[in-house]
């Protein structure tokens, strides 16, 4: 099955279908997956969403409302729906799910449908509120099966089919004491297999990775790749059972992640929606333009330095740009790859002497070849072999600070306590574009004048 893309015939053939009665709409709709509808939102306007929505079915009409991007505000799709229907839908979705709509709401609104749906399904999602979006706890679904450790066989496989009458799907089952502490993980296969009086205790693996409610998401999910497992139990400091975190969870986090980091990385704010208007793009985006033009105005003071040099040589104008850009190119390249080591396991000494000594020696081979171009071009077309030995030296020497910046400066602002994907680009921006001008200044000044 190959991913859905939206194209102007599955839109045009809604479009036509909301002009018509409900059965008809209905009949499109169902050719769709929830996941499909839930794109295919993305180009509909706000009372579009609602009539179609009202008309699904309450868990295909909870799945789509789930799969919705956050940017679309699925939540405000929520809260404009009928009481009756919200209270449905609420209670048709996984906890987690609910609570992260929920949370996008004001105070108001979040006690409206609280107040409004299950008892049991409000104080559960109550308590998931109470803990930060980017936790482990925020992240997490209480709906779990657990079994006691003094259980036999068919006493758990009793305790099973009970607790999952309202679960769609779990992969692990967790193994507690009397006193409901997580004591280990259980295998359905072994539970199976094993004999009608054994006990849980003698099936359990006691060997479990679980994490503290409190622990950020991105170290969750770096420890569910790390392990290859398929779910991770939370718990508090007294191993009581809290919830659990799926690999479906964690591929959302993952793909999270990694949008925060390049937009950090381009100079976007975080906060800026991918769908948003242009306004709010404008209010990110150019408070670190502003930054980056007062550090431009530093390199600009290295080129008002040698206006002497630029008088009497006029041709090293061409030539600068080239060295500068070609250093920005370069720093760019190693602070992507190093925010990403980065981001996938903290650096310790070892392996942050690796990294530079790797950068150091790729900037110095890129920057010599494009060295050598650089003054073959200046030979041939310019018939000045000295300049072209000042234009490689200048090469060489700012494509290396390019790529030791590029792998330094993250590990450094990581290791004070800075996001090195927010500040590090307009710093190597300033290093590469000043050392870029003045390589190639400094020599010409030095040798050929």
């Amino acid at each position: 099955m190959q991913s859905f893309e939206i194209d102007k015939s599955d839109l045009l053939r809604v479009k036509a279908a909301l002009e018509g009665d409900d059965a008809t709409l209905q009949e499109v709709l169902q050719q769709y997956h929830s996941s499909e509808i839930a794109i295919i939102f993305e180009k509909l306007e706000p009372e579009e969403r609602e009539r179609i929505i009202n008309i699904l079915p309450t868990d295909e009409a909870s799945s789509v409302i789930s799969e919705m991007d956050e940017e679309h505000h699925p939540a405000e799709l929520l809260v404009n729906l009928t009481p009756e229907k919200r209270s449905e839908i609420v209670e048709e979705l996984d906890y987690d799910d609910a609570t992260d709509l929920i949370s996008q709401l004001d105070e108001e609104d979040q006690k409206e449908i609280l107040d409004d749906i299950d008892q049991e399904d409000a104080t559960n999602i109550r308590a998931l509120l109470s803990y930060d979006e980017d936790t482990a706890g925020g992240l997490m679904n209480t709906e779990l099966i657990k079994v006691n450790i003094n259980h036999t066989k068919n006493e758990a496989l009793e305790e099973i089919i009970s607790q999952s009458e309202e679960m769609e799907e779990f992969y692990t089952l967790y193994a507690v004491n009397d006193d409901d502490e997580l004591v280990g993980i259980l295998s359905i296969k072994d539970l199976i297999k094993a004999k009608k009086q054994v006990r849980v205790e003698e099936l359990v693996n006691k060997d479990f990775v679980y994490v503290k409610a409190d622990l950020d998401q991105e170290e969750v999910a770096k420890l569910i790749s790390q392990y290859n497992i398929t779910s991770i139990p939370v718990v508090n400091d007294g191993m009581k059972l809290l919830g659990r975190i799926t690999v479906d969870d964690i591929i959302d986090v993952m793909e999270e992640e990694n949008t925060e980091d390049i937009l950090k990385i381009s100079g976007v704010s975080e906060d800026e929606e991918l769908a948003g208007g242009w306004r709010d793009a404008v209010k990110s985006r150019l408070p670190w333009l502003v930054i980056n033009l007062a550090t431009a105005f530093l390199a600009a003071s290295v080129i008002r330095a040698y206006d002497d040099t630029l008088d009497k040589l006029p041709i090293i104008k061409a030539y600068i740009t080239i060295i500068a850009g070609m250093g920005g190119n370069a720093a760019t390249q190693a602070l992507a790859v190093t925010v990403r080591r980065i981001s996938l396991s903290n650096l310790n000494d070892k392996q942050a002497y690796v990294t530079v000594t790797k950068e150091f020696l790729v900037g110095l081979t890129n920057g010599a070849v494009n060295g050598i171009i650089v003054s073959m071009v200046a030979v041939w077309y310019d018939a000045n072999p000295l300049l072209g030995l000042v234009l490689f030296f200048a090469m060489t020497g700012n494509v290396i600070v390019a790529a030791l910046t590029g792998a330094t400066v993250p590990m450094l602002l990581k290791r004070v306590g800075i996001d090195p994907a927010v500040a590090s680009s307009i710093i190597i921006t300033t290093f590469t574009d000043c050392i870029g001008f003045l390589l190639p200044l400094w020599l010409a000044t030095k040798l050929l004048l």
